[in-house]
C-alpha cells in the first residue's frame, strides 16, 4: 500500500514512524501541504483549517481518505460528506478502536440507563490541545443524547448554588501536562455508580487505528466511512 501522510506534526510523525515498521506501506509523500504526492490512500493528522483544500486534491486525484483532524466547521463537514460521493472518505473524531468500542457500548447502554441515572461526562488531555471540549467528547455527547428520549442539555462544568436538574449532561474538561487522552462517562444511580472509561497511553494507538483505517478503505466504492466499519472486517 502507498500511503500518503498529510501533517508532519506530533501525530503525523507517529504514523510515519509506524508505517515504516509495516512492510506492507511504502511511504510516497510526508508533507503539509500535498501538491504531486500519489499514492493508494492519504491520512490526514493536519489542521482543520487545511482540510478544505485537502478534500479538493483528493477528489481531484481520486484519492481515498482518512480524516482524524477535528475541529472543522459544520461547513467543512458538508463539503466532507460530498467529497464522499466521489471517492471514499473515513472519519472520526478518535482513531483508537478502543474509544470507538466505548462509544458503541454507550449506544447500547444508554437507553437502558436513561431516566434512572445523572449522566456525567469528564475527559482530560495534555495542556497543548486548543479544542475544548475534544472532538471524541462532542461525538461521545452525541451518542449519550440520541440515547435518551428527551432532550438534554449539556452543561459546561458548575459553579454557582444551583440543583441539578435531571435532564442535564454535564461535561467537564481537564487540560494539563502530557495527559495522552481519557474519557469518563458516569451514570450515577441511587447507591451505585456506573463508569465507562477509555485512557490512552500513548499516541501511538491513534497512528495503528489510522493506519487499520487506511488499510481498509483501499478499494472501497464511494461514501462516508467510520471506524465502526472496520470492526466487522477484525
Amino acid at each position: 500500500m502507498e500511503l500518503i501522510i498529510h501533517g508532519t506534526g506530533a501525530m503525523g510523525t507517529v504514523v510515519s514512524d509506524l508505517a515504516f515498521q509495516d512492510k506492507e506501506i511504502k511511504i510516497t509523500g510526508f508533507a503539509d501541504e500535498l501538491t504531486t504526492e500519489k499514492g493508494d490512500v492519504i491520512i490526514d493528522f493536519s489542521h482543520f483549517s487545511r482540510l478544505e483544500s485537502l478534500l479538493n486534491y483528493s477528489e481531484k486525484n481520486r484519492i481515498p481518505l482518512v480524516i482524524a483532524t477535528t475541529g472543522y466547521s459544520d461547513e467543512v463537514l458538508e463539503k466532507i460528506k460530498e467529497t464522499s460521493k466521489k471517492i471514499p472518505i473515513l472519519i472520526s473524531s478518535n482513531m483508537s478502536l478502543g474509544v470507538n468500542l466505548m462509544q458503541d457500548i454507550l449506544e447500547r447502554i444508554v437507553p437502558i440507563l436513561y431516566g434512572n441515572y445523572d449522566i456525567e461526562l469528564i475527559e482530560k488531555h495534555h495542556n497543548k490541545k486548543v479544542d475544548s471540549p475534544s472532538g471524541t467528547a462532542k461525538t461521545m455527547l452525541e451518542v449519550i443524547e440520541k440515547g435518551c428520549s428527551e432532550k438534554m442539555e449539556r452543561v459546561y462544568g458548575r459553579e454557582g448554588i444551583k440543583k441539578r436538574e435531571e435532564n442535564e449532561i454535564g461535561v467537564h474538561v481537564v487540560r494539563g501536562g502530557t495527559i495522552v487522552g481519557e474519557h469518563s462517562v458516569l451514570f450515577c444511580g441511587n447507591d451505585e455508580i456506573i463508569e465507562i472509561k477509555h485512557t490512552a497511553l500513548s499516541k501511538k494507538i491513534f497512528g495503528m487505528g489510522a493506519i487499520k483505517a487506511a488499510k481498509f478503505l483501499v478499494g472501497k466504492e464511494p461514501g462516508l466511512y467510520s471506524m465502526k466499519d472496520i470492526f466487522s472486517n477484525l
